[in-house]
C-alpha cells in the first residue's frame, strides 16, 4: 500500500525543524494590489465619497483578487493512489493564500454597505490575516483578538495592515466571546463564525462550489474538505445544493471531511455516529505545529457540517500529524504545490474512503490552501 497519504489512526508525534511545521497556517509576502487597482483602493477607503462610490470601488478590488482559484488535475497523485479522476480545487492564490480571504471580504463589504465604521474578529492567524486586509482596503477599523499563549508570524502581516490585535488568556473560543461582546457593546460589526453572519459567511464559501461547477458542468462524485469549525465544508455544501435545486447539476456530491487525530468534534461525532456535535472535554485538547488550523473542543458551525456529510452519504476520517507532513511532501513534489499539512486533511479522508470502498472511475475534488512555489 502507498503511504504518502496515509490516514494513521494512531497519534503520531510533531516533526520539528521542518519547513512544513507552520504553526499559523498559510504564508503569503506583503499583499500588495496590481497598479490598475490602486484607484479603487483610494476611493474604496475615502470617507468623503458616497457609499455606492465606496462600494463599487471596492467590488471592483474583490472581484479582481479573491476567489476564481485554480483548478488542476493531479494526474501523479492520481497514478500514486490510483484514483480517476482527482482534482485539486487550489485556494493558495487568495490575497493571503487560505479560502478566509472570501469570508474576510464579504463581511467586509457587508460592513460598509451597513454604515459600520469598525470590523471586529477573535483568530489564531489566518482568518485574522484575511480580515485585516480587506477592513483596510473598504477603510475600516479593525479589531483582532488572540489568544495571549500564541504566537504567529501572521500576526506582524496584521499589525502591517493597520489592525489592532487585542492578546487575552484563554483559548480561541475565548477570545471568540469576548470578540463578540465588544461587537455588541461598542457597536462593531462581528465577522465570527456562529453569530448573526453565518448565512453570509457560508454563501460566500458557497463560491467553491460555483467555481468548481463551472470547470467541470456538473457535481463532482465527491468533495473533500478539511475541517476545522466547519463552516468552510458547510458553504460548498449550500453552494451545491443550490446548484442542484436549479437544475444546474445533475447530482450532489459526497462530502468527505478530514480532521486531526480525535480533536475534532465534527469527524468525532462523524466517525462514532454521534447524533450531535458535541463538544470534546476541552483539557484534552492539545494543538501540535501541524494540526493546530484544526484542532477545536467546541465546533462553532459543526452541526452544519455534520448536516452535510451525513446527508450527502459522504465519509470522515482522521489524520495523523505525520500523516499531514508526508501527504503535503508529496504534492509538492508530485504536483508543484506548496500546501499547508493541515489542509491536506480532506484529501487524505479521500483516499481513505477509496481504499474502503470500490469507488468508480469518476471525478473527485480536494480543497487545498498555501502558497503557489
Amino acid at each position: 500500500m502507498n503511504t504518502e497519504f496515509s490516514s494513521e489512526t494512531s497519534e503520531a508525534q510533531p516533526q520539528k525543524n521542518t519547513s512544513e511545521s507552520l504553526l499559523d497556517g498559510a504564508t503569503s509576502d506583503e499583499f500588495q494590489l496590481p497598479a490598475e487597482l490602486k484607484d479603487q483602493r483610494r476611493v474604496a477607503a475615502d470617507k468623503n465619497r458616497t457609499i455606492d462610490e465606496r462600494l463599487e470601488a471596492f467590488e471592483d478590488v474583490m472581484d479582481s483578487e479573491v476567489g476564481d482559484t485554480s483548478f488542476a488535475r493531479a494526474r501523479n497523485i492520481e497514478r500514486a493512489e490510483g484514483i480517476r479522476q482527482l482534482y485539486l480545487k487550489f485556494e493558495g492564490g487568495n490575497p493571503t493564500g487560505t479560502q478566509k480571504d472570501r469570508i474576510a471580504f464579504a463581511q467586509a463589504h457587508d460592513a460598509m454597505r451597513r454604515g459600520f465604521d469598525a470590523i471586529t474578529v477573535a483568530t489564531c492567524g489566518n482568518y485574522g490575516a484575511a480580515l485585516s486586509i480587506a477592513a483596510r482596503i473598504a477603510g475600516l477599523r479593525c479589531i483582532i483578538y488572540i489568544p495571549e499563549s500564541y504566537q504567529s508570524r501572521r500576526i506582524e502581516e496584521m499589525t502591517q495592515q493597520g489592525a489592532e490585535i487585542l492578546r487575552a488568556p484563554g483559548d480561541y473560543e475565548d477570545v471568540v466571546d469576548l470578540s463578540r461582546q465588544r461587537s455588541v457593546d461598542d457597536e462593531i460589526y462581528d465577522a465570527n463564525p456562529g453569530g448573526a453572519n453565518t448565512a453570509l459567511q457560508l454563501q460566500a464559501y458557497g463560491e467553491i462550489a460555483h467555481e468548481i461547477y463551472d470547470e467541470l458542468r456538473d457535481a463532482p462524485a465527491a468533495v473533500a474538505v478539511p475541517v476545522s469549525n466547519g463552516t468552510t465544508l458547510a458553504g460548498i455544501y449550500k453552494g451545491f445544493l443550490s446548484l442542484y435545486r436549479r437544475g444546474k447539476t445533475s447530482r450532489m456530491p459526497r462530502f468527505i471531511a478530514g480532521s486531526t487525530y480525535n480533536k475534532n468534534p465534527i469527524v468525532h461525532a462523524l466517525i462514532r455516529n454521534l447524533p450531535t456535535c458535541d463538544n470534546l472535554p476541552r483539557e484534552r485538547v492539545r494543538e501540535s505545529k501541524i494540526n493546530e488550523p484544526l484542532i477545536n473542543w467546541h465546533a462553532i458551525d459543526g452541526e452544519h457540517a455534520v448536516q452535510a456529510v451525513r446527508e450527502s452519504n459522504g465519509h470522515a476520517a482522521f489524520a495523523s500529524d505525520r500523516a499531514m507532513l508526508s501527504s503535503a511532501k508529496s504534492l509538492r513534489e508530485k504536483e508543484g504545490l506548496s500546501v499547508l499539512p493541515a489542509s491536506t486533511a480532506g484529501l487524505i479522508a479521500l483516499i481513505d474512503l477509496c481504499r474502503r470502498e470500490s469507488m468508480p472511475p469518476d471525478r473527485y475534488v480536494a480543497v487545498l490552501t498555501g502558497k503557489r512555489t
